[in-house]
């Protein structure tokens, strides 16, 4: 039997086939708009009840590849954004294995977004490119459904594996979050800059947006800034923070 709470941010994960209680709740962290220099967008990020990691929670066999577990998340995720009063564009991550049962839950999303007052057209659904993209056919229906209910889609960590760059032929997302592994150190690597120019340009053609994720130095940002960039996420302008809604930097633009 499902059980939910809706006093506390760090209620309990409703029971499902057993009798422990996963308590989790979430950081966010913002993403920035270089040239407006105001903050665009926050990622909620699962942290256990008191802000530590939640790894343990994700990797618990309850919660594994479970759908009611996520359905929970996104809930929760929203009923947040409104009590913190988000402005903002939002940004979820969503399980590709989520995904290919998304049509038994996307409604209950839907309406979860309209019960908060948290407008549909804010949420950004985030789908990890190095995830197994096994039935394709099905992902990119669902992909596709998202945006028929009017959300908006990012591929993750783009960059770096050979999944994103497939699906990209095939679906095409609002936003793609270029992978931390080719930002690091990006302005002393020219290999680097060779494949991120590449990405730029497909980018570009596509009317795709790019966020430059994993920024951590002034220089990663000055020389992306100066190549384009205008999204950012990273350290650098603004550690998560945990139950709240994080301002930017002082003097990082």
């Amino acid at each position: 039997m499902i059980r939910t709470t809706n006093t506390r941010f760090n209620d309990p994960i409703p029971k499902t086939k057993g009798v422990i209680d996963l308590n989790f709740s979430y950081a966010f962290q913002p993403i920035v708009d270089s040239q407006k220099q105001e903050i665009s967008s926050f990622e909620a990020l699962i942290r256990g009840p008191k802000g530590e990691s939640a790894s343990s929670i994700l990797l618990h066999p309850l919660v594994k590849d479970s759908v009611i577990f996520d359905e929970i998340c996104r809930r929760k995720i929203l009923e947040m954004a409104g009590r913190l009063k988000l402005r903002k564009n939002l940004n979820i991550n969503l399980s590709t294995h989520i995904l290919y049962q998304l049509d038994m839950n996307i409604t209950a999303t839907f309406k979860s977004s309209l019960k908060t007052g948290f407008p549909i057209e804010n949420v950004i659904f985030e789908v990890t490119e190095t995830e197994n993209l096994a039935d394709q056919r099905v992902l990119l229906q669902n992909l596709r459904l998202l945006q028929d209910f009017g959300f908006k889609t990012a591929i993750d960590d783009f960059g770096m594996g050979h999944s994103g760059l497939n699906l990209l032929v095939k679906y095409q997302p609002n936003f793609i979050k270029l992978d931390r592994n080719l930002i690091s150190n990006i302005q002393n690597d020219r290999v680097k800059q060779i494949v991120f120019s590449g990405v730029q340009q497909m980018c570009e053609k596509l009317s795709i947006d790019i966020v430059a994720e994993g920024v951590e130095k002034k220089d990663e940002y000055m020389w992306l800034k100066k190549a384009g960039i205008v999204l950012f996420q990273g350290y650098y302008f603004a550690m998560p923070a945990f139950e709240s809604l994080p301002p930017i930097a002082v003097n990082v633009f």
